[in-house]
């Protein structure tokens, strides 16, 4: 498919924290861009380092912060772009406001369990979380609300990097966006 061709679409990845959403969601993007398409990656670090600085963890700023991502997310994906988002965007309200303004919203649900999540954290968050030194923390003290219909989902903890990526990559391409 060439760029000019290219349909928009937002590939929303939510699970929770170090369930392999960014790992995912930076091998399509190599994918993708190789492909010759146009892909911004919206990651929920980096995000928080600039467009979302301001805010914290309460449940009204981590809204917010969707709402904000979700505004660029729209414009991009608007404009021929592919969006690859990684956010744990844990509440299912203002994921499903996120698919109402956004044309082309995927959702893909990196599913893991919590022990594996806690394995994979290099940054001892969990821990922390745990010790009651992070307060707010999804999986922990905050809940994470599963998606009840993800167009896909990707079972991290029982995959590999490359099959969930291939499992995503084919059902892009089912649903026509690739």
């Amino acid at each position: 498919m060439c760029t000019e061709d290219q349909v928009g679409f937002t590939l929303w990845f939510t699970g929770l924290p170090c369930s392999g959403k960014s790992a995912i969601a930076d091998k399509l993007a190599e994918i993708l861009k190789a492909r010759g398409l146009r892909v911004e990656r919206l990651d929920g670090d980096i995000v928080r380092q600039s467009l979302t600085r301001d805010l914290g963890f309460s449940k009204a700023d981590r809204d917010e912060n969707i709402r904000r991502v979700t505004f660029v997310a729209k414009l991009l994906s608007r404009n021929g772009v592919a969006v690859l988002t990684s956010f744990v965007s844990p509440y299912r309200e203002i994921r499903a406001e996120s698919r109402k303004e956004i044309d082309n919203f995927v959702e893909a649900y990196a599913k893991c369990s919590l022990d594996a999540c806690m394995q994979r954290d290099v940054k001892g968050m969990y821990q922390k979380a745990i010790e009651g030194k992070i307060k707010e923390f999804t999986g922990i003290s905050d809940p994470y609300e599963e998606p009840l219909n993800p167009e896909i989902l990707v079972e991290t903890d029982k995959e590999t990097l490359e099959e969930s990526t291939q499992k995503v990559l084919k059902r892009l391409e089912e649903l026509g966006y690739l």
